[in-house]
C-alpha cells in the first residue's frame, strides 16, 4: 500500500507510513546496506567496501601543511576541557568537538555489537541490518582517526566515559523498543545535523589549508552519507506513537547532548541545529549524497516511492 502525498519534493522524516510501508523497506534497506557496503566481517567489526574506502584514503594520505598552531592543546583538551574553549584556537577547537561526539559514538556502538545477536545466529532481516548498522559505525571511529591524522594527530585514544554514563550507554540497547526507538532516533538526527554543521564551517575554520581542509570533508562526506541512511533506517522502526515521543525528544536531548561539549557554542548554533532537525526532509541535503544514500520510500517524492515500490 502506498499513501498519497505531494510530488516534487522529499518529504518530512516525520512523515506517516503504514505498518506495510515499514515492512517494505526494511527490506529495501537490507538490500541497500549490502550493495553499499559489501559483506560483514564480523570478527574485525567491519565490512569489505568500508575497508576498501578507508584503505583508499590510507593509500593516498594528506597533511596539513603545518601542524596545529599547539598540538599539545588539543592532548590537553580532547578528551575533557582542561583549558577555557574560548582561548583555544577554533582549529583545535573543531577537532576537540568531532572527538567528544566520536566518542559519544565510540562508546554507544561497543555497548550495543555486545548486546545485540551475532550475524552468524540470526535469520531475521531486522537484526542483520542492525549488526550492519554498527559495523559501519565501527567505520566511523576509523574514518575520524584520519581525519585527525590529517593535522598531524596520531596519538589519539578512545577513552571510556564516566562511569555513569558507560553504565547508560549499555543498558540502552536493551530498552524495549518503544522506549528505545525514538532515543536512537534522535541520536541519528543529533549525528547528521552536527555533520552538516561541521561541514558548513570547515571552509573558514581551515582556510590556510584548503588540501587538509578538503581531505576532512571527504572523510566526513563517507560518514555523512551512512548518516542519511541510518535517520532512515531508525525512522522506519517508529509507529505513530514513537514519531511523537521522538518529535518530543528533539529539543531536550540536542540540548542536553551539547551541553556536555563546551565546544559547541564558539562553533555552532545548537538551536538552529534544533529547528533543522525537526524540520528535516532531506531537500537541504546535497543531491551527490542522497544519491549514494538510502531514503524510505515515505519520505521520497511521490513518483520515485512508486518505482521503488514497483507500483505502477
Amino acid at each position: 500500500m502506498v499513501m498519497q502525498r505531494d510530488t516534487g519534493w522529499y518529504r518530512s522524516i516525520f512523515s506517516p507510513n503504514t505498518p506495510e510501508e515499514r515492512a517494505h523497506n526494511f527490506e529495501l534497506y537490507w538490500q541497500f546496506s549490502q550493495d553499499h557496503a559489501g559483506l560483514l566481517l564480523e570478527a574485525e567489526q567491519d565490512l569489505t567496501r568500508k575497508r576498501e574506502t578507508l584503505r583508499g584514503f590510507q593509500a593516498d594520505p594528506i597533511r596539513s601543511r603545518a601542524p596545529l598552531p599547539d598540538p599539545e592543546a588539543f592532548y590537553r583538551n580532547y578528551v575533557q576541557c582542561q583549558d577555557a574553549p574560548g582561548a583555544i584556537d577554533r582549529k583545535t577547537l573543531l577537532l576537540t568537538s568531532i572527538y567528544k561526539v566520536a566518542r559519544h559514538e565510540w562508546v554507544g556502538i561497543t555497548g550495543a555489537w555486545n548486546a545485540t545477536e551475532a550475524f552468524s545466529d540470526t535469520q531475521h532481516v531486522v537484526t542483520k541490518i542492525c549488526r550492519y548498522h554498527l559495523a559501519e559505525e565501527f567505520g566511523h571511529i576509523r574514518l575520524f582517526e584520519e581525519m585527525f591524522h590529517t593535522f598531524h594527530l596520531t596519538q589519539v585514544q578512545w577513552v571510556p566515559l564516566q562511569p555513569f554514563m558507560q553504565r547508560v550507554y549499555q543498558v540502552f540497547p536493551r530498552l524495549p523498543g518503544a522506549m528505545m526507538d525514538p532515543l536512537a532516533f534522535v541520536s541519528e538526527l543529533i549525528g547528521l545535523m552536527f555533520y552538516r554543521a561541521v561541514d558548513a564551517v570547515l571552509d573558514e575554520v581551515y582556510a590556510d589549508e584548503p588540501e587538509a581542509c578538503h581531505r576532512v570533508r571527504a572523510l566526513l562526506h563517507e560518514i555523512t552519507v551512512d548518516e542519511l541512511a541510518h535517520i532512515g533506517q531508525r525512522r522506519n522502526f517508529l509507529s505513530p506513537r514513537g514519531v511523537r515521543a521522538a518529535r518530543w525528544l528533539v529539543r531536550p536531548m540536542f540540548s542536553a547532548f551539547f551541553k556536555g561539549i563546551p565546544e559547541h557554542p564558539y562553533l555552532f548554533d545548537v538551536q538552529a541545529m534544533t529547528r533543522d532537525a525537526l524540520a528535516f526532509d532531506y531537500n537541504t541535503m546535497a543531491p551527490a549524497l542522497l544519491e549514494r544514500s538510502w531514503v524510505p520510500t515515505y519520505c521520497r517524492p511521490l513518483e520515485t516511492a512508486l518505482c521503488a515500490t514497483g507500483t505502477p
